[in-house]
Formats: C-alpha cells, sequence, structure tokens
C-alpha cells in the first residue's frame, strides 16, 4: 500500500473511497518514566520516549492501513499525524488520511 502525504500519488489516476484513521494510546512502564525523570536534570534526548512514541506511530499507520485494506484501498494520501500527551509517560497518536483506488 502507497502512503503519501500529498493529495496525489504520481503517475497514478485515483478515486476517492473515504477517510481511514487509526490510534492507540501507549505509554512505558515506569522504570523508563523514572529514567526520563532523571534526565530532565541534565537534559539531552529521552530516548524511552523517543522509542515510546516511535512504536505508537507505528500501531497507528498499522491500524489505519488496516482499515484502508478492508475498503479495499490501494493507497493513502493526505496521511498525518496528532499527538497528544494523555497523562505524564503517555500519549496519543492517530493517523489518517484518504484511502484511494487507483484506475
Amino acid at each position: 500500500m502507497i502512503l503519501v502525504n500529498t493529495d496525489f500519488i504520481t503517475g497514478k489516476n485515483i478515486h476517492t473511497l473515504g477517510l481511514v484513521k487509526g490510534s492507540v494510546v501507549w505509554s512505558k512502564h515506569v522504570g523508563r518514566d523514572i529514567m526520563a525523570g532523571f534526565k530532565t536534570i541534565v537534559g539531552g534526548e529521552i530516548k524511552g520516549y523517543t522509542e515510546m512514541m516511535d512504536e505508537a506511530r507505528c500501531a497507528a499507520t498499522s491500524r489505519m492501513m488496516s482499515e484502508a485494506h478492508n475498503m479495499n484501498a490501494d493507497g493513502i494520501i493526505n496521511v498525518r499525524y496528532v499527538t497528544c500527551a494523555v497523562m505524564q509517560g503517555m500519549a496519543e497518536v492517530i493517523a489518517y488520511g484518504t484511502a484511494v483506488k487507483f484506475i
């Protein structure tokens, strides 16, 4: 499945099928959260949270693609991500876009 953040796919004529989305609320275990708290004292990247966000984006993308697959889509255009903190160490990620069929 082709994913793009543009409103077209070069070389393809497309038919819009509709909005697809995937969301997930993801957290790290308390040990990682404590270590992240220590990191705020000295500064720098908090790798545990970077990994958490990457895992959450992957899960949300997979769910969005699954929804598009159920619509028999060939691709998703205008792919976007929204992230928000639900609470300390926990984030929601939403992936969304427009499912399309090649014609």
